[in-house]
Order: structure tokens, then C-alpha cells, then sequence
């Protein structure tokens, strides 16, 4: 998904691609939630309603630190998120992270800080924009809200009207910004917004069902991964270096998601 944004070379604005994105989910969504014969309006429509708006919040910021930055870099600093997911869970939902996680945490952030070492020299002041640093910033901290609500939601509603909400909540959401500022797509551009479309569904399904399955902390612990993906489609289709750290860095993430997975096993 984040290739698919970053190859629409910040010429759209955002609020086209999250828009784009949005149409293409709620009709797979719709369709699937349709096929299953499910109640599409939930049963905790305040809390769906709330992941929705999050959700979208940090769709936006997610987007712009991906136009803005290396793809690898922007997923690095993404990956705030899961020790604030597994805090806020702590608080909210009363999953203490077992000694396992908590070290599959360690090594997953470790991993990460190996791996941000090439973006910048010691003593050489930051070379990343700082505005693309804060929106990846603000998007890992909405990120974490959305997943620990989504985690919430499992209890009572099923996975698929959880993602249905997302894009019922996104359209109304940037529709408004996209009429202020219109921007009228490329045929190209449509390509690319379509996988971004595609591929959000194909990740919101997996993750909302990991989500519900698993504790918050332990799913958002396997999703490290991320980050050596990123610098792997970074590398081969943007030309972006990947060097010894970032080699070590995902070596260490890898770690920790075997590690995650024996705590969820124990």
C-alpha cells in the first residue's frame, strides 16, 4: 500500500488518495459484509464510529510522512506504535504484556533504531524532513488509538463490520477537502490509487482479524515485520540503499517476532 502511495509522488493531495482509498474499501467491504449476512450498523456504533475517525486521522498523517520520506524511513518512525499499543491496552483493556513480549518489544525497537542509524551521521544534524518526521510521528500515535479500539471492538462486533466502519467514516471525512482543493487523477494515478485501495483492504482484513485474536500488544509485536519489508520494496523499486545496519536492524526484528510468537504459544 505504501509503495502504491508513494509512487503517486505527492502530486495528488492527500485527501484524493485517502478518498480513493475509502470508495474502493467500502464497496469490498460492503460486499463482504453483505455475502456473510451480517448487520452492517454493529452494535457499538460510538466506539466503530471512533476507530473510523482515528483511523482516518491517522490514515492522512500515515500518507503525508510517506510522500514526504524514504519509504523505510517513514515506516521506522511509524513503528512508535506498538509499544504505545501494548501501553494503552495496558490501561484500557487490562493486557499486561507477559516478560516475552515485553523483550520481543525491546528487540523490535532496538531493530528499529539500528535500522534509523543510516538516516543520519552522528553529529550531522537531522537529514530527514522535520515535517515528515512529525506527520509519521502524529500517525504512530493515532495508530496505536485505532488498533487498541479495534481490539475493543472485538469483543462485540465482527471483523468485518469493523472494516467496513473505516471507510463509511473516511468518505464523509475527506470528501470535504477533496472538493475544496480538486485534483482530477491520471489514468496512471487511478492504477495507483486502486492498489492503494486493494491493498488497504487485503491489510485491514488480516490485521482487524489478528487484532481480535490475538492480545494487542502480541499482534502489533508480529507487525515489525513492516519495517524489513519496507526497506526491502524500498530497495528494489525506489533505489533506496540498504546497508549493513539496516541488514542487523532487520535481523533483530525478525528476533522479535519469534519471540512474540513464543510468548503467544506460552
Amino acid at each position: 500500500m505504501t509503495v502504491c502511495v508513494k509512487q503517486l509522488h505527492g502530486r495528488l493531495p492527500v485527501a484524493v488518495v485517502v478518498l480513493g482509498r475509502a470508495l474502493v474499501s467500502v464497496v469490498l467491504s460492503g460486499w463482504l459484509v453483505r455475502r456473510a449476512g451480517l448487520n452492517p450498523l454493529g452494535q457499538r456504533r460510538g466506539l466503530l464510529a471512533l476507530r473510523g475517525v482515528v483511523g482516518t486521522a491517522a490514515l492522512f498523517c500515515v500518507y503525508l510522512a510517506v510522500m514526504r520520506l524514504p519509504l523505510a524511513a517513514a515506516t521506522v518512525l511509524q513503528f512508535l506504535y506498538p509499544s504505545v499499543t501494548a501501553l494503552l491496552a495496558w490501561a484500557w483493556l487490562g493486557e499486561r504484556p507477559g516478560s516475552l513480549i515485553a523483550l520481543a518489544m525491546a528487540l523490535g525497537w532496538l531493530g528499529v533504531l539500528v535500522m534509523a542509524h543510516p538516516l543520519g551521521a552522528a553529529g550531522s544534524g537531522p537529514t530527514l524532513p522535520l515535517e515528515g518526521v512529525a506527520w509519521a510521528v502524529a500517525g504512530a500515535l493515532l495508530t496505536a488509538v485505532a488498533y487498541v479500539s479495534v481490539r475493543e471492538l472485538g469483543r462485540s462486533e465482527h471483523p468485518q463490520v469493523i472494516v467496513l466502519w473505516f471507510p463509511l467514516i473516511s468518505l464523509p471525512l475527506s470528501l470535504p477537502l477533496v472538493i475544496l482543493h480538486p485534483t482530477i487523477p491520471t489514468l496512471p494515478e487511478l492504477g495507483w490509487l486502486l492498489g492503494v485501495g486493494l491493498f488497504t483492504q487485503l491489510g485491514q482484513i488480516g490485521l482487524t482479524h489478528g487484532l481480535v485474536h490475538l492480545p494487542a500488544a502480541r499482534a502489533t509485536t508480529i507487525g515489525y515485520a513492516q519495517v524489513a519489508f519496507a526497506a526491502l520494496w524500498g530497495w528494489l523499486v525506489f533505489g533506496e540503499g540498504i546497508g549493513a545496519p539496516t541488514v542487523a536492524g532487520a535481523g533483530l526484528i525478525l528476533a522479535s517476532i519469534l519471540v512474540g510468537q513464543a510468548g503467544k504459544q506460552s
